[in-house]
């Protein structure tokens, strides 16, 4: 695809860590409170990648916060943001994979916010889309590494889903395989800057973890799933 830099974002530690461990020639750039791994990756083709890793803290305003500084501070070609998610789809696993084909929001009125860019007054936008090319790689890289996933739905939010009436009411809402509180803003903000991007989530449980149990849990191999996806992806730009 041609692509000479790509910033990747993730919302905890432990979904960035990988990434940067997998990057040649880092430095660090501490800009906006953010401490970013700036370093490359060689392609599977004769191309030399640069990558800014970082990780962004979770909610929409975080994520859209570090998704407008990396496109500032490093102009990349596609941002890609990786991390973990709960399953809201029968059908899919722990550890399988949901690519953010549409990415929707939970607790946004469209008809509002989706008037300004892309969307205009009389058309506003309804939902954000990762780009069909990245797409396309993630899911060859997916299949070659045998991992379950799909290209779905994926809704964001600035709550915590933990109980069965609230993912009830996240799927009646968005129809959304996965549910996180980061990626519909990772992909407003691209779309704003028409940059093309990529939303990655791995699943972690199924969205029945109350969050005080939640955040002593050990995500790494989960996060480390999406991170290698990353990582592999960018190989094949």
């Amino acid at each position: 695809m041609g692509m000479k830099t790509v910033a990747i974002i993730g919302a905890l530690n432990e979904e960035v860590a990988l990434i940067a461990k997998s990057l040649t020639h880092v430095a660090h750039v501490n800009k906006g409170s953010l401490d970013i791994a700036v370093g490359t990756v060689d392609s599977f083709g004769a191309d030399v990648i640069k990558v800014a890793a970082t990780v962004g803290g979770m909610g929409l305003v975080n994520a859209a916060a570090t998704a407008q500084l990396l496109i500032d501070e490093f102009n990349p070609d596609a941002v890609i943001f990786s991390g973990i998610a709960g399953n809201l789809n029968k059908h899919l696993h722990i550890n399988d994979v949901v690519l953010g084909g549409t990415l929707r929001y939970l607790d946004t009125d469209m008809r509002l916010v989706g008037q300004w860019k892309p969307g205009t007054e009389d058309k506003p936008v309804t939902e954000f889309f990762s780009d069909p090319k990245l797409l396309e790689v993630a899911d060859q890289a997916l299949s070659n590494a045998g991992i379950t996933h799909i290209t779905g739905i994926i809704a964001s939010g600035n709550y915590f889903v933990d109980t069965p009436e609230k993912v009830e009411e996240v799927i009646r809402l968005t129809g959304a395989d996965a549910v996180e509180m980061e990626g519909a803003a990772v992909a407003q903000v691209a779309a704003r800057n028409e940059v093309p991007a990529l939303i990655i989530r791995a699943l972690s449980d199924n969205a029945d973890t109350d969050y005080e149990v939640f955040k002593e849990f050990d995500i790494s191999e989960y996060a480390n799933t999406a991170a290698g996806l990353a990582v592999d992806i960018v190989k094949r730009l």
